[in-house]
């Protein structure tokens, strides 16, 4: 189903692109309504070769011809983006953030009319459209407006509507996670190597056994755990692998890893009051 709507992109690095990608890709916007934006004519050119957008260093005067305005910038950039685009933006307009530890609060405060906002979190596996993106809504944001930023996310992969007080933990959770998961599939290689498997088979091995458990999850619903025991026979070799990772503290780790990535989302912005 098309957007039918024209759309700025603040900030075209590599969420930016995967969002124009996507949108490209699954036909939900044609190349015409999309402008890329950023703020040097190098990373212009690269975005104009990849794909056949409209570019241009003009934030505010794309933002003035656009319907749907998408913030993709790092979060030490919006203070500096975000007067200028302000000035052009009305409440006819949907503005989606993608920005990290920047509240929705910081946007709206920005604006002279009650512009809708939406926060979300995408992480990168969005680059190979099997990515998980968080979406919370702001105050003037409407039923339509939740439908147009669900359409351009699911090109992506999966969404979630959240309140916004969940976004940190989001970003501790699936925005770090993917950084936690390659760490682990390495760990699983490197024990594939120990044990006289090639590196690249034991690579290879341990990362579709990682999709492979994800889908699982994902497509029947059930509760890890309950996975888990499936694959645990009793007095097997999975049983004596689990009590390795138990002694290990694998558990524990992981758990302060999110925690920890949570805290720090928090403290991204300069600009937030925590």
């Amino acid at each position: 189903m098309k957007l039918n709507k024209k759309i700025a992109v603040i900030g075209a690095g590599k969420i930016g692109q995967a969002i124009i990608g996507g949108l490209l890709d699954a036909g939900v916007s044609q190349a015409k309504e999309i402008t890329a934006v950023t703020a040097h004519r190098e990373s212009l050119e690269g975005v104009g070769k990849r794909f056949p957008v409209h570019t241009t260093l003009k934030a505010a005067e794309a933002v003035g011809e656009a319907d749907l305005v998408i913030v993709s910038v790092k979060p030490q950039g919006v203070e500096g983006i975000l007067p200028e685009i302000a000035k052009a933006l009305t409440k006819k307009h949907l503005v989606i953030s993608t920005v990290a530890s920047v509240p929705i609060k910081v946007f709206e405060a920005a604006m002279k009319d009650d512009v809708p906002v939406i926060r979300t979190m995408p992480n990168t596996p969005c680059l190979i459209r099997q990515g998980m993106t968080a979406i919370a809504p702001g105050k003037h944001v409407k039923a339509e407006h939740l439908e147009s930023a669900k359409k351009i996310f699911t090109t992506l992969g999966r969404c979630v509507v959240l309140d916004e007080k969940h976004m940190d933990a989001v970003t501790g959770l699936s925005g770090s996670g993917p950084a936690f998961m390659y760490i682990v599939v390495e760990a699983l290689a490197d024990g594939g190597v120990k044990v006289g498997l090639p590196r690249d088979v034991a690579t290879t091995l341990a990362a579709q056994t990682m999709l492979g458990a994800g889908g699982m999850i994902v497509e029947r619903g059930m509760h890890p755990a309950l996975l888990k025991d499936e694959v645990t026979t009793p007095a097997g070799c999975t049983i004596d692998g689990i009590l390795e990772l138990e002694e290990g503290g694998l558990r524990v780790t992981l758990i302060k890893a999110v925690v920890r990535a949570t805290q720090r989302a928090s403290e991204l912005y300069p600009g937030r009051k925590v």
